[in-house]
């Protein structure tokens, strides 16, 4: 694994999630809004993205809206981490084998590497994504869901091995490597294709508006891919107890009760979230790569000229 790309992700992702969090809190208790409830029965106390945020700030603060951003840095840096550090190694070692020239690009290789680097981040970072969910969808004035009242993080992990022991830290961690499956399958071959397109086509030169462009292309198609899983895996992570039977019961019980379209509750919410999240993590992952490289080849460069 590249350490350069695992602590440049890291550090971008969190970049990212600092600008974006806000709507990962609306996101969410728009997933859990009427759940399990006819859709004539149920409250709409989030009537969208711009209203959710209106309501929660008015009600719980700035503070409501940065419920659990502590634990979404931990859980960013392990994600993305690992997203963006294997992905090349995996990419290149599949390409060797299969191609015998790491240059070549084949798309099957690279959705199977994110996949497979989004599936491994998702395992790390589940017990983080757990009690990040149930920190945001939380409030003390307008409850959507099962309510978690957690002093903090820290607090959230204690009571639920304590409660449930490690399996309980892992609830729903099945869901979670799907949706992040998805979206890594596309997130950066769609961003590499968009860029090499891009550059093929309109000769555009590398820098920030290319890696904006490419980012922007690749947030669409992961938000559409990655929403219904997201949705199951939010409602499995904030269940108490057993409420549903596992990933597909979820998802059945939820289409059946509330409609086809439910599992696309708070889409423009996501939409909100990702695509500046992607733009933000992609567009400083390549800067970032790009410093720690300059810093590297100076650190490299001087044991080499002391033995000259």
């Amino acid at each position: 694994m590249s350490t350069t790309a695992f602590i440049a992700g890291g550090i971008a992702a969190c970049g990212a999630v600092t600008v974006t969090h806000g709507f990962e809190t609306v996101k969410i208790r728009l997933q859990l809004q009427g759940e399990l409830q006819a859709k004539k029965d149920a409250p709409r106390l989030y009537r969208g993205v711009i209203h959710g945020m209106t309501v929660i700030v008015q009600n719980e603060g700035v503070r409501g809206l940065l419920r659990g951003l502590g634990c979404a840095y931990i859980y960013q840096m392990t994600l993305n981490g690992c997203r963006l550090g294997f992905y090349e190694p995996i990419r290149q070692s599949l390409t060797t084998t299969l191609f015998h020239d790491p240059k070549v690009q084949s798309l099957g290789v690279n959705i199977f590497s994110g996949a497979t680097s989004g599936i491994l981040g998702a395992a790390a970072g589940s017990p983080f994504f757990l009690v990040k969910t149930r920190l945001q969808s939380y409030s003390p004035f307008l409850p959507v869901g099962t309510q978690h009242h957690y002093r903090n993080a820290l607090d959230g992990m204690k009571r639920i091995y304590n409660a449930e022991g490690v399996r309980g830290l892992y609830r729903g961690v099945g869901p979670a490597m799907v949706r992040t499956g998805f979206g890594s399958s596309v997130q950066l071959p769609t961003y590499f294709f968009a860029k090499r397109r891009l550059v093929r086509h309109l000769d555009m030169q590398e820098g920030p508006a290319l890696h904006l462009l490419s980012s922007a292309a690749s947030g669409v198609v992961v938000c559409c891919v990655m929403h219904p899983p997201d949705t199951v895996m939010n409602r499995m992570y904030n269940q108490t107890g057993n409420l549903y039977n596992g990933a597909f019961d979820c998802l059945f019980r939820t289409v059946r009760t509330e409609g086809v379209l439910a599992v696309y509750k708070g889409f423009f919410a996501h939409l909100a979230r990702i695509l500046p999240h992607t733009i933000l993590t992609l567009s400083l992952a390549e800067q970032t790569n790009k410093w720690m490289r300059r810093v590297e080849d100076r650190l490299l460069s001087k044991p080499l000229k002391e033995k000259l």
